[in-house]
């Protein structure tokens, strides 16, 4: 997982849990939007989705090799 990707979903989880936290969303709503933004951490932390490894996708930009 790229960079890039990573900020995304960081920020797409802070964006998420100050919904929750300032009660923009609320309900059963917060519960479900609480569950994704654990994910997006994780997911941001670890540097890997299990989403993209079922569906073979890479965000990761890898340098060309020098010693060929």
């Amino acid at each position: 997982m790229g960079g890039m990707d990573k900020f995304i979903r960081f920020m797409l989880g802070m964006v998420g849990g100050l919904l929750v936290y300032y009660s923009v969303i609320t309900g059963p709503w917060s519960y479900i939007l609480l569950t994704a933004v654990a994910v997006l951490f994780l997911t941001s932390i670890t540097g890997f989705c299990p989403l993209y490894g079922a569906l073979g996708i890479s965000s990761y930009k890898r340098r060309p090799d020098i010693h060929q």
